[in-house]
């Protein structure tokens, strides 16, 4: 056998995949605007099956799918069975747009390659080590049990992979490290992760809660959806699309594009100006209540498309910390790649770390298989 791994990455109107010899990418792309109107493939399965029949699949070894919710069942990545496709599908109402998607690559893998193994990694499992209190919403305890109100969090996959990667990077032991890590894509979250394991995180039951993200509003008083609701007469379903696909940067500017965002911030632009600064306002607050819950930071890191990218956020978000010891130095700041931008002896090392998840999809399945890597 070799460690030959296919990676998949159904997203709700997308699909991403990496094909690896080891740690070396063979193969790789991304099939975008899944059944839209004069766009890409009519639906997830065709997409699916035509990756797979171009890609040279000789020798593989096994193929690991991200699943977006695992729910309080998956702890970790696990071998696909019968049962494992059942339960994916009885959490499909925690995640309506994802996990069908993700249950459309899983099912065209297995007919398509019947014996090789199939695992998948949940995008939730990172945060099982959640303490109770962290994950307990203060609702009616049987209420919550019944309908599974919980805080799961998300980004999983891209908190595990740059908090090691952060680890690496500094040269310390993983086991004794504690980081922040900021996930700044047009989705964005917070994690403190102590030696390891997730003990805080911004996403909540959904994806919604938490930081400003593209489209997403993030932390929001509940009442607000009721005075929706009872005063302007809107719906469940349109409150559930304005929260989460016309608000944030989009709901505050027109656009989604933190690039846009700063352009027009940086011409003058009052809406884009209070956009930004709502922004890094969220992550500012998120940074230090993780440092109180922490008691101890080593590093901060930033990744993601606008975490990885964006310059003025980190060196916002992080302004006026410097009691806590965070600092961002101004000319590394600038700079690219995976890197240490505070000044030299700073206390708490900031950094920015490129976010691969397929990559840790790829680890993550080949420790499933018992395989090294």
């Amino acid at each position: 056998m070799t460690d030959r791994i296919l990676v998949l990455n159904c997203g709700s109107s997308s699909v991403k995949y990496r094909l690896y010899d080891g740690e070396q990418v063979r193969d790789k792309g991304l099939v975008e605007r899944i059944g839209e109107p004069g766009g890409g493939p009519v639906d997830h399965e065709t997409a699916v099956r035509e990756i797979i029949d171009r890609l040279d699949l000789d020798g593989l070894a096994g193929v690991g799918h991200r699943v977006v919710h695992g729910g309080r069942r998956f702890s970790a990545p696990v071998l696909i069975d019968d049962e494992v496709i059942a339960a994916i599908e009885d959490l499909v109402p925690l995640a309506p747009l994802h996990n069908p998607a993700n249950l459309a690559g899983i099912r065209v893998a297995r007919e398509a390659l019947p014996d090789t193994p199939q695992v998948a990694v949940f995008d939730t499992a990172f945060h099982h080590t959640l303490p109770e209190a962290a994950a307990t919403y203060a609702i009616d305890r049987d209420t919550a049990e019944r309908w599974g109100v919980r805080r799961y969090g998300f980004h999983g996959t891209s908190h595990s992979y740059v908090s090691r990667r952060t680890a690496e990077l500094l040269g310390r032991p993983y086991a004794e490290l504690n980081t922040i890590t900021l996930h700044l894509g047009n989705g964005a979250s917070a994690c403190a992760v102590r030696g390891g394991r997730s003990v805080a995180t911004s996403m909540g039951m959904s994806p919604l809660e938490g930081l400003v993200m593209g489209t997403r509003s993030g932390d929001l008083d509940p009442t607000v959806i009721f005075h929706l609701r009872r005063e302007a007469g809107m719906g469940v379903d349109e409150i559930d699309d304005l929260l989460n696909h016309r608000s944030g940067l989009l709901g505050l500017t027109g656009a989604n594009d933190m690039r846009e965002v700063l352009a027009r911030r940086d011409a003058g632009d009052p809406a884009a100006v209070l956009a930004f600064d709502v922004y890094q306002r969220r992550i500012t607050g998120y940074v230090g209540a993780y440092y109180a819950l922490l008691g101890r930071v080593d590093a901060v890191t930033f990744t993601a498309g606008v975490g990885e990218h964006a310059a003025p956020v980190r060196a916002a978000s992080l302004a006026g910390l410097e009691r806590l010891g965070i600092a961002v130095d101004p000319a590394r700041n600038d700079g690219s790649g995976d890197r240490v931008i505070s000044p030299d002896g700073a206390e708490v090392a900031v950094c920015v770390v490129n976010t691969d998840e397929e990559r840790e999809i790829a680890r993550e399945t080949r420790d499933v298989l018992g395989q090294p890597g």
